[in-house]
């Protein structure tokens, strides 16, 4: 059985086995999701194991940390999105943090995921829409590792925290996802 889905809430709420954290090279605590899951997880331990990790973590990579103090998962997969301030066309590189997020998980044994919404906030600057562009990413990255992995269980939620991310993200993932 695969699934993805669009959902209206917060990725780090999700009973699945991984959250993935939208992440900076540095594997740093920031802002928005980032860090949310930072605080929930326990600031200090997830830090000291994200500095075990070679940084800087290039965009498009995904690396993997224990969930620490976030009980409703197991893992906490950590994906660099481009920043298109400063990569404008690095469209490609949004694939591959979906789909490297997806090749982790499955390395890893697990087979439930909840992204947020990847490159759409501080990082999506200088996009017309980037929960738009964030959400069509996310639905090619899917179908392209369901093509390339057809009997691996999957199930994918795609979470769009306010009800504005939902209202832009829905279009684009009805149009796109035929599932």
């Amino acid at each position: 059985m695969q699934s993805l889905e669009l959902i209206h809430g917060s990725c780090v709420e999700q009973d699945v086995d991984a959250v993935v954290n939208a992440a900076n090279g540095f594997l740093a605590a920031g802002t928005g999701i980032c860090g949310v899951i930072f605080d929930k997880a326990g600031e200090d331990e997830l830090t000291e194991a994200c500095d075990k990790i070679d940084k800087p973590v290039e965009d498009g990579q995904a690396v993997i940390t224990p969930s620490f103090g976030i009980k409703n998962v197991k893992a906490i997969i950590h994906a660099v999105g481009p920043d298109f301030g400063f990569t404008p066309e690095a469209f490609d590189k949004l694939f591959d943090a979906y789909y490297n997020s997806l090749s982790v998980l499955k390395e890893n044994g697990y087979h439930s995921i909840a992204f947020p919404l990847i490159s759409a906030g501080v990082f999506g600057i200088g996009l017309d829409n980037p929960v738009a562009v964030s959400t069509e990413h996310c639905v090619k990255a899917y179908k392209q590792f369901v093509k390339d992995n057809p009997d691996y269980e999957l199930k994918v939620i795609l979470c769009a925290y306010t009800a504005h991310e939902y209202e832009s993200a829905n279009p684009e993932f009805e149009k796109d996802y035929e599932g």
